[in-house]
């Protein structure tokens, strides 16, 4: 894994664009020396109740259902594992690397604000743990989204202590003691309290939050420019895009979305082509029409979201959790419904902007629709079928985006003997999102493949120098009209450059748009 600089936990501060950079980069994490002293000196209250006859729960209590029950010094230690050890109960396939390093840096970003009670050690192996790239096996399916996500971080916990299972190589697995020992990593044998202190939090939620996030910045960004494509493609007008026009709705998005799409336009010779009065073309569809206005409230959306992550980002989630005196206080901060929310809110425009450009991408290949291009912008129809079936793959992924906009935090089953008697299910939203977002992609790739095929087809006339830019980078990975070729590389290739953000970097030099 290509290492990073360090990222320091100053106090548990954090901000969204550094859980991505050890997420997905591999940058490491160090403690510094002041986040050291506060988690030392919140461990000597957690020793003070430990020794102390009155129970506290979670350092002298069994857990949830069961903290009526008192146990004894001398079982405490054994009381930690056990939890962690019972709790590490998901199934399924294993989730994303990206995903558990952003869970267990997100985890240790608590134990640095010294909130939890967790020693020193175990939060110093947690950081060894991450920055020697040992990533536990973390299970699609065990939380509920409330008490946190128990299982996944149980899993992490538990390869903490040198059991369980890690990734290794491609898809493989191996003990995580070997891991451990490779790395010069000591297993660490739980004390009071510190059970509950590395499993009861929001943290996968929130990473697979901070990551969407991070994505659909992007992916909205290419949004308006393929947008801007079709509009060339289709013979469509940039002047619904002013801004006088946009700011009689002064929501910022859709603002930030029409001046985008103005920029794209900018220069373009198939637009100018047709600007004279004598143009019969009085307005163009609502696909293009109001592509700032579905863009834009999504952006809007994106804003909201971010402000939910930002807050979760300074918060300690832990039950119970320590207090600037000493107190320790049982709470319910480790409900997920704030990320849940937000999570299943950002389902819903992400469903309608793939839905717009699947409707733009239809309308190019029906030779009823297109203004002059040839159907389904075969060369040659009937022998040839064109984009006939990427549009088919397109349409099936948006019906399949309206399905995945279907809230989860609308459900709760109680568990723990009705202890927990509402859950957010905020794992459930954060899961079906991150499906969401690889299918947003995908769609967005059909309509640039479709943009810049049609674009072709309208020479002589010319496209923007954002537009013809993003052509340009396309043609570098697929090629231009012809007869027909073997489709899903092609797709797979323009999924590969939004992903790589290049095409992003394209719309900020020439279009316009904001970083």
């Amino acid at each position: 894994m290509q290492h990073a600089p360090a990222h320091p936990l100053d106090s548990g501060r954090l901000t969204a664009d550094q859980v991505v950079d050890v997420a997905r980069n591999g940058a490491l994490v160090e403690l510094d020396e002041v986040t050291e002293r506060g988690i030392e000196a919140t461990r000597e209250h957690i020793d003070a109740l430990a020794a102390a006859n009155d129970p506290t729960y979670g350092v002298s209590t069994g857990f949830g259902a069961l903290a009526i029950r008192h146990i004894p010094a001398e079982r405490r230690a054994a009381l930690q594992q056990a939890l962690v050890r019972s709790h590490a109960a998901g199934a399924g396939p294993a989730v994303e690397p990206e995903v558990v390093r952003a869970l267990m840096l997100l985890r240790l970003r608590t134990l640095a604000t010294g909130r939890t009670g967790a020693r020193l050690g175990t939060a110093r192996a947690l950081a060894a743990m991450l920055n020697a790239g040992i990533v536990p096996v973390v299970h699609e399916h065990g939380s509920l989204g409330c008490s946190g996500d128990l299982a996944p971080l149980a899993a992490v916990a538990l390869a903490l202590t040198g059991e369980g299972q890690v990734l290794h190589g491609a898809g493989g697995t191996r003990p995580a003691a070997e891991a451990l020992a490779e790395a010069g990593i000591e297993p660490v044998v739980l004390a009071e309290k510190e059970g509950l202190s590395l499993t009861n939090g929001t943290d996968g939620m929130l990473g697979m939050l901070v990551l969407a996030l991070h994505d659909l910045r992007g992916l909205l960004e290419v949004a308006d420019l393929t947008a801007a494509m079709s509009v060339e493609a289709l013979l469509g007008t940039d002047r619904v895009f002013a801004a006088e026009l946009h700011a009689l709705r002064p929501h910022p998005g859709q603002a930030r979305s029409a001046e985008r799409i103005h920029r794209a336009l900018a220069g373009s010779g198939i637009i100018a082509s047709h600007r004279a009065p004598d143009c019969g073309r009085v307005q163009d569809a609502y696909s293009l029409r109001c592509a700032p206005q579905v863009h834009g409230s999504a952006l809007d959306l994106l804003a909201f979201a971010d402000q939910v992550a930002e807050r979760e980002l300074a918060a300690a989630i832990d039950n119970p959790v320590v207090l600037d005196d000493g107190r320790v206080e049982s709470n319910g901060n480790f409900h997920g419904a704030p990320l849940a929310h937000a999570l299943d809110y950002l389902a819903i425009p992400l469903a309608d902007v793939a839905s717009m450009a699947e409707r733009r991408t239809d309308r190019m290949l029906d030779v009823a629709r297109s203004h002059g291009l040839p159907a389904f912008l075969a060369a040659d129809p009937g022998v040839d079928s064109g984009h006939m079936i990427a549009h088919y793959t397109q349409a099936g992924i948006v019906a399949e985006l309206k399905r995945l906009a279907s809230p989860a935090s609308v459900d709760s089953i109680p568990t723990s003997a009705m202890q927990e008697d509402h859950v957010s299910m905020g794992w459930a939203a954060a899961r079906k999102l991150r499906r969401a977002v690889d299918g947003l992609r995908t769609a967005l790739a059909v309509e640039l493949l479709t943009a810049a095929r049609a674009l072709d087809l309208r020479a002589p006339l010319t496209p923007a120098p954002a537009t013809g830019a993003a052509r340009d980078l396309l043609r570098t990975r697929v090629p231009g009209p012809g007869p027909d070729a073997h489709l899903a590389p092609q797709i797979a290739e323009a999924e590969a450059l939004l992903r790589s953000g290049e095409i992003n970097r394209i719309a900020h030099q020439l279009g316009g748009h904001e970083s």
